[in-house]
């Protein structure tokens, strides 16, 4: 029996397992595409983000922001953006951006979810009613006979194919599910081992008062006009602090 004679004889409940599948699978190749993007770089971006902030604050956040394709690029720079921030302001930051990235990191997590509850429940009902149908046809005048049972059998196992195809389908989108679920748990442990270590490097840098990043800013500097006595306001550089 081929795959179409298969789906037929399934009964109703397959047209639903259908969709789920192609649900499924539409997940799984989105989600294999995208891990397949960021997995072997993110590591390389903290690496280079970090050593520069030993260095120079400034590179770092330019390499982080040219690296904001990746998640790992985004979260670093989060932080980095802001301006002189207190480092309760800059780990706050840190936290708020490694939230945002860990969620979009989990889409599609759900539609499996979806998936692996629903297709065994679709399955066991499409099961139910084949069962309904094949019972339901046998007549008491054919019991005993050899076209009755050979009937009831044929109908028991068409009507299990339902039942087989939503546990298939179920079981493919738990392992995809769980081999993510490994991804996202990786990606918060390395955020959290970067985000400490990039967080105790600013801390340093705070408390000494060096690297800090700083922005040139220009604001009006009150004068005494010697003619006048009167002030006169004219703009001049503030020098930053270090």
């Amino acid at each position: 029996m081929n795959i179409p004679e298969l789906f037929a004889s399934g009964g109703i409940a397959m047209w639903p397992l259908l969709l789920l599948s192609i649900l499924a699978v539409g997940t799984i190749l989105e989600r294999i595409w995208f891990w397949s993007r960021i997995l072997t770089r993110e590591r390389e971006v903290s690496g280079r983000v970090l050593e520069a902030a030993r260095r120079d604050w400034g590179a770092a956040a330019d390499i982080a922001h040219r690296s904001a394709v990746l998640p790992m690029g985004r979260f670093l720079s989060a932080p980095l953006k802001l301006q002189s921030p207190d480092p309760e302001v800059f780990r706050l930051a840190l936290e708020t951006s490694a939230n945002e990235e860990l969620l979009a990191m989990s889409r599609g997590d759900k539609i499996l979810e979806a998936v692996i509850g629903l297709a065994p429940q679709l399955g066991l009902l499409g099961t139910v009613l084949g069962l309904i149908n094949s019972l339901g046809a046998l007549r008491l005048s054919d019991l005993g006979s050899g076209d009755a049972t050979a009937g009831t059998s044929l109908g028991i196992r068409e009507a299990l194919i339902s039942t087989a195809a939503g546990l298939i389908i179920a079981i493919i989108a738990m392992a995809f599910y769980r081999l993510f679920q490994g991804f996202v748990f990786g990606q918060a442990k390395m955020f959290r081992q970067a985000g400490s270590e990039l967080e105790l490097l600013y801390r340093q840098s705070w408390a000494t008062g060096h690297g800090l990043p700083v922005v040139e800013t220009t604001t009006p500097v009150i004068r005494t006009n010697p003619n006048t006595a009167s002030p006169d306001a004219t703009p001049s550089a503030e020098v930053p602090s270090p």
